[in-house]
């Protein structure tokens, strides 16, 4: 179940007009917070981006499933579960106490280090090699539109220093 402080954040970012991706980003963020906290734990950083994505569907986030041929069946099938969830259709039958404990159980288990900075950054920089260049200055470009002058500044600050580490590599 994701935090009110969650939902409310995704809220404002969909009234300032950032994409879904990002709305649903904040779902990815209390994921990577609970992991942290010790509430359980991920075999991934790609499970863990998943469950926070499923979480963002659930909520009602517009967030489409991915189109066919891009993942497995299974996770599309999934993901179009979560998404019909979060817009009006209806509860599926609530599993069962001892199919749910197995599930905590089991992500209890796991190790923490998937929300480890250093694997984040490994994360972000393998998906963000699967992308055209196109496609990332298109994004860059929108990021600039929906930036107020502060968040921009910061913005511009972090890229600035990003270059300063990358000149001393």
């Amino acid at each position: 179940m994701p935090e009110q402080q969650t939902i409310a954040r995704a809220r404002k970012d969909k009234r300032q007009g950032k994409s879904a991706s990002t709305q649903a980003g904040e779902f990815v963020r209390q994921e990577m917070e609970h992991i942290r906290e010790g509430k359980h734990g991920a075999r991934s950083t790609k499970q863990a981006i998943a469950i926070g994505l499923s979480e963002a569907r659930r909520a009602g986030v517009d967030l489409k499933p991915p189109k066919k041929g891009t993942t497995s069946e299974k996770t599309r099938k999934s993901a179009t579960r979560a998404y019909a969830r979060g817009h009006g259709a209806p509860a599926r039958a609530k599993s069962t106490a001892k199919r749910s404990r197995a599930t905590s159980q089991a992500l209890k288990r796991e190790g923490r280090s998937a929300a480890s900075p250093r694997a984040l950054a490994r994360q972000a920089k393998s998906s963000a090699r699967r992308r055209t260049s196109a496609e990332r200055s298109g994004a860059a470009r929108k990021a600039s539109r929906t930036k107020g002058p502060s968040e921009r500044s910061a913005a511009a600050r972090k890229a600035a220093r990003t270059r300063e580490t990358r000149a001393h590599a």
